[in-house]
């Protein structure tokens, strides 16, 4: 065991992070921007992150090296509350790093880090476990649309299908709440098949993931 880390076990790239706040998410994201770049980061959508984002944004860090891309967005008009990419605009506003926007189609360069979301039902990005979508082999931007929509946010989205979200050299979940630390043992024991399942199972990097009770 190290400071940071704990392995669930010695054969899986998986481990858990002991520092799981906003504080400790933001540390481990600043040592990757520190290394010498250029980097490109894939970050999630929703109010989670933004603390994050907040106190990233306020380090002095090389973000001229950085390009910042959204792990999936709602399909709506950028002015719009619902809009990931206009609170993530807004959070690196006083940063150099360039933000990449979703389009849907374009082909995905592989990443430094993915850093991810997970919700209640085991969806990472917008690849929920029902749902219509592109399908598409290589690392590329897709349409999906979740069935049933969320009543929280019933928008059709983009995201990043699984062949980019897994081209990447590392991979964070961040996670709260304890029905969803019931999700992710699951998922790593190979007992469901929603989609974090089919992350651990395709992904060929090590993956830390960030859980607290909230």
């Amino acid at each position: 065991m190290t400071d940071m880390q704990s392995e669930i076990s010695a054969s899986a790239p998986i481990s858990w992070a002991v520092k799981t706040d906003a504080l400790g998410v933001a540390d481990h994201v600043a040592k990757i921007v520190e290394q010498p770049g250029p980097h490109r980061i894939a970050v999630p959508g929703g109010n989670t992150p933004i603390a994050i984002f907040d106190i990233l944004s306020r380090q002095t860090l090389p973000w001229g090296t950085v390009t910042i891309s959204l792990t999936d967005d709602r399909i709506v008009p950028i002015r719009h509350p619902a809009s990931n990419q206009a609170k993530l605009a807004r959070a690196f506003d006083a940063t150099a790093a360039h933000i990449e926007p979703l389009v849907r189609g374009n082909q995905v360069a592989p990443f430094d880090l993915v850093w991810l979301g997970m919700g209640a039902d085991g969806h990472i990005a917008s690849l929920f476990p029902n749902m219509t979508c592109d399908d598409q082999d290589s690392p590329a931007v897709i349409h999906t649309v979740p069935d049933p929509l969320p009543v929280e946010a019933p928008f059709e989205r983009l995201s990043l299908n699984m062949a980019a979200l897994t081209a990447t050299r590392e991979i964070i979940l961040v996670v709260r709440g304890c029905d969803k630390k019931n999700i992710l043992e699951a998922a790593i024991a190979g007992d469901t098949d929603v989609p974090v399942a089919r992350l651990f199972r395709r992904a060929n990097c090590p993956i830390t993931i960030f859980w607290s009770r909230s």
